[in-house]
């Protein structure tokens, strides 16, 4: 069996579709299974021990019709027998088409259901106690006889990168005997980052909780100044403990650099999923407009914590997206500390 899989989104997204090559692999041992990502997502998934081969969508897939056709033309000759459409846009659904398989699996839509002959309706509310993002993706596999397991995203690291991070980390001076957190300072956007006042209040709660507590900042180079804006908005004490120049170069940098964290703190986004997928403890604060449910399951909570303004007071989501710099302030710190200081304790 030759088994194709399309998740062309963000680095969460394909990070989480990476769990039906678990479910497939233990289901069906000797099946040949393709993963159809974008290029620069594939560090997450980078020596996942259960995907054969990865397809990968290139900007000039992406941008010119005629690259796009060849692309659909290698995968015509694969001769798939199954193919699962996780991403689920109009690309992706003419990739579906033209691979010529047998069993063709998607979520349900109107205008490309001519194209699939499995269908699969979302839940709204979690069945297994698992996140939404994990209960729908598992639904997706119904057709073929696997029924749910929370399986959980797991990133691959070699014993060579994370001693590569372990050295970089020494010889700066960073104590890791010491109590060592990753803090998502920036979201992906506006609408999903904490006010910067705000972040700055927690981290010294962190410090005042814990003062050998040590602080990496999860930035990019061209969010700088924001991360620097956090870190001068921070006790003098705090800023001592953080350690601000040390930041992964690349993708897979980044993730050697978490998996010798004590734990990841901060906005929801890929960083915290990855953190997860590392086995690491998260502290997560989800946007108010966001459905906490969406990436946020009952299962977590021994390990993970995650707030949301809905835990505090009653308001529509809908309204939350329309003035997410207005709900975001409701989001006080006081609110969070008693949590956060909870969380942090663990690793007194």
């Amino acid at each position: 069996m030759k088994i194709l899989i399309i998740q062309q989104k963000m680095i969460g997204d394909v990070l989480t579709s990476s769990i039906l090559f678990e479910a497939l692999r233990a289901k069906y041992p000797t099946a040949q299974l393709h993963y159809v990502i974008n290029t620069p997502t594939y560090p997450v998934v980078e020596n996942h021990p259960f995907i054969d081969r990865f397809l990968m969508v290139s900007p000039d897939i992406e941008n010119s019709k005629r690259h796009f056709f060849k692309f659909l033309k290698s995968i015509r000759k694969e001769n798939y027998d199954v193919v699962i459409d996780v991403y689920g846009k109009l690309g992706s659904a003419i990739m579906s088409l033209f691979s010529g398989a047998k069993i063709k699996i998607a979520y349900h839509k109107s205008y490309t259901s001519f194209i699939f002959n499995q269908s699969i309706s979302r839940l709204h509310t979690p069945q297994h106690k698992a996140s939404l993002a994990i209960e729908n993706r598992m639904r997706l596999l119904e057709p073929l006889d696997i029924d749910f397991i929370p399986y959980q995203p797991k990133i691959y690291l070699s014993d060579l990168e994370i001693n590569k991070a372990r050295t970089l980390l020494e010889t700066s001076k960073v104590n890791l005997q010491h109590p060592l957190f990753m803090i998502s300072v920036l979201g992906s956007s506006a609408i999903k980052t904490y006010p910067a006042t705000y972040m700055a209040s927690l981290l010294d709660a962190v410090v005042e909780t814990n003062p050998d507590a040590q602080i990496l900042f999860n930035y990019i180079p061209k969010q700088k100044e924001k991360a620097q804006e956090i870190y001068d908005g921070c006790a003098s004490l705090t800023q001592k403990q953080i350690y601000f120049d040390i930041f992964g170069k690349s993708l897979r940098d980044f993730l050697a650099l978490n998996a010798c964290c004590d734990a990841t703190i901060g906005n929801e986004g890929g960083a915290n999923n990855m953190a997860k997928a590392l086995n690491i403890p998260t502290f997560t604060i989800f946007s108010p407009y966001l459905n906490k449910k969406n990436w946020f399951g009952e299962l977590e909570e021994d390990k993970h914590t995650a707030v949301h303004l809905s835990d505090y007071m009653d308001y529509a989501l809908a309204d939350a997206k329309q003035n997410p710099a207005d709900f975001y302030r409701r989001l006080k710190p006081e609110l969070i500390i008693p949590k956060l200081k909870s969380f942090i304790r663990q690793f007194n």
